[in-house]
Parts: C-alpha cells; sequence; structure tokens
C-alpha cells in the first residue's frame, strides 16, 4: 500500500472515531461564538470565547440561573449588568418590601387628635346657659323663690338659697318663728354633668325628716345615677327638693344630736349608702323616722 492510501485510511479511522464530547465542545464552540457578539466586545474571537464558556458554564450549573429569577445572583456576564441586579436584590429584596410595608410611618403620628380641655366640655356650656337663666329670672322678680351664687368662682359648685316652701306646712311655719330667711344648700355638679346628677344637701338650717339624711344628705330619687336625666335643670332640682320637704313633714331641728356630725363628709357617705341600697332593692320610699 502507498504511502498516499495509508494517510487516506488513517484520516478515515480518526473521523470514524472521533470523540462525541468534541462535537460537542466543538458545538458550544459555535453556539458560543453568535452569542457572544452581544455580551462580549463586538463579536470577535475572543468575545466567543468567553460566551461559549458563560454558555457551557450555565449549563453545568442551573442554581445560579434560579436564583438570578429570585434576584439574588446573576450570571456572569457584563460587569455592569451584574452590578445593577445586585443594587436591586438589596433594595428590592422581598424582605425589605415586608419590613416597609409593617413599619409604621413616622407622618402616622402628626395628626393625633388632642383631647379637649375641661373648660370646653358640655358641662360647662350647660351650667353657663343655666347660670344666666337663672340670674335673668332673680333679676326679672322682686321675691324669687330661690337664688344662686358661685362659690369660690367655681363654676362647678354652687350654693342656692331656697326661700319659700309650701306656707301652710309645719316647715315654713318653723323658719318664721325662728327667724330663718332661707335653706342653704351645696351643689357640687361632678364631670360627666348633665348625664349624671349633681350632688345636693343642707348646709343649713338642720333639718329632721323631710328625706333629709345624715350630714344633709338628701333622699330623692331624682339626685340619684338611676333616677336621673339629662333634661333636668338646677330650677327643676330645686323645686322638686322644696315639694320633698314638705311631704316628708321636715322640721327644723330644735335640738339637734350632738352624735350625728353634719358635715359634706358625713353626707357623702350616707348618699353613697342610700345609692347602694336602692341599686339593690329599687326605690322604696322610706319611713317617716329614717328621712
Amino acid at each position: 500500500m502507498s504511502s498516499r492510501s495509508k494517510d487516506k485510511v488513517t484520516a478515515a479511522i480518526r473521523k470514524f472515531f472521533k470523540s462525541p464530547d468534541k462535537k460537542e465542545k466543538n458545538q458550544q464552540k459555535e453556539n458560543g461564538a453568535s452569542g457572544g457578539g452581544g455580551a462580549g466586545s463586538g463579536g470577535d474571537a475572543q468575545g466567543s470565547g468567553s460566551g461559549a464558556e458563560g454558555q457551557h458554564h450555565s449549563m453545568l450549573h442551573p442554581h445560579p440561573v434560579t436564583l438570578a429569577v429570585a434576584g439574588a445572583i446573576v450570571p456572569s456576564g457584563s460587569s455592569s449588568s451584574s452590578n445593577n441586579s445586585s443594587s436591586k436584590g438589596s433594595t428590592d429584596s422581598p424582605l425589605r418590601r415586608l419590613r416597609c410595608a409593617v413599619a409604621p410611618s413616622n407622618n402616622s403620628l402628626v395628626n393625633v387628635p388632642v383631647p379637649k380641655p375641661l373648660d370646653t366640655t358640655i358641662r360647662s356650656r350647660r351650667l353657663m346657659k343655666e347660670l344666666k337663666e337663672i340670674e335673668r329670672i332673680q333679676h326679672s322678680r322682686s321675691d324669687p323663690y330661690f337664688t344662686v351664687e358661685l362659690v369660690n368662682d367655681n363654676l362647678y359648685e354652687w350654693h342656692a338659697r331656697l326661700y319659700r316652701v309650701d306656707p301652710d306646712s309645719p316647715l315654713a311655719e318653723d323658719l318664721t318663728e325662728l327667724n330663718i330667711p332661707f335653706i342653704l344648700l351645696h351643689l357640687v355638679f361632678p364631670d360627666n354633668f348633665p348625664f349624671a346628677p349633681p350632688f345636693m344637701r343642707v348646709v343649713e338650717p338642720r333639718i329632721e325628716k323631710g328625706f333629709v339624711m345624715e350630714g344633709g344628705a338628701i333622699c330623692m330619687e331624682l339626685l340619684t345615677p338611676r333616677g336621673w336625666a339629662s333634661a333636668y335643670t338646677v330650677e327643676a332640682v330645686l323645686m322638686q327638693f322644696a315639694a320633698s320637704l314638705v311631704k316628708g313633714q321636715g322640721r327644723v331641728s330644735r335640738k339637734p344630736k350632738a352624735s350625728k356630725e353634719f358635715s359634706r363628709r358625713t353626707a357623702e357617705e350616707a348618699f353613697r349608702s342610700l345609692v347602694k341600697t336602692h341599686e339593690k332593692y329599687g326605690w322604696v320610699t322610706p319611713a317617716m323616722n329614717d328621712g
């Protein structure tokens, strides 16, 4: 066999037994050459080689590609693309978006409503209105049934002077005989007035029966939380008290009992006990001996 024939046989054998890995490598080089122009420096031989290596690396290691979709890792490419993706992944991650959604805004405290002071409550407006009306009535009559004045210029604490009761009652006779011109009452208005009743007690003279209790406390349903209505006025309260004095056969005490203290503290204690009793058993008019 000639040398030329031997070369042909050798070339044919090499071609037949050519390695499939080399075929695959040549295929990858060809694919890299076709796609490397966009990612490289313009499609030259060196850029084609880098594209082929990147393609081969991505085929062998698919995990970076998956993470690149999540925004954490990007495949090896141009440096500017890698930096932009990393910056976006660090500033716009799902965890950061969750924190931004949960974290309160600093502007949420700007519009917090400020509670109104007591001077602008319903209590003060209602009492100012009633005080002006009572003063108008006082000035329009020469002999009013009652008068009121503030205690130490406090709008929420009044003194009321009741000048008249039923002239045919024993109490009216006692007042005339003892030369007592009026019955002095003390009223204290709570914070939630007119939705709660005022506390009222007799200051002087000391009265027995007439639904007047220890310390001058008054046993009257209208003055209890259960019997009170916000529509009641101070004038209505005083008129009802004058009627209850006569109904309960009230008398001026001629010989006060030394054992009973006639003070505001005693009156408040007696009234609290009264309210508890009526809340438990309902409103029952007490016996005359009890006031």
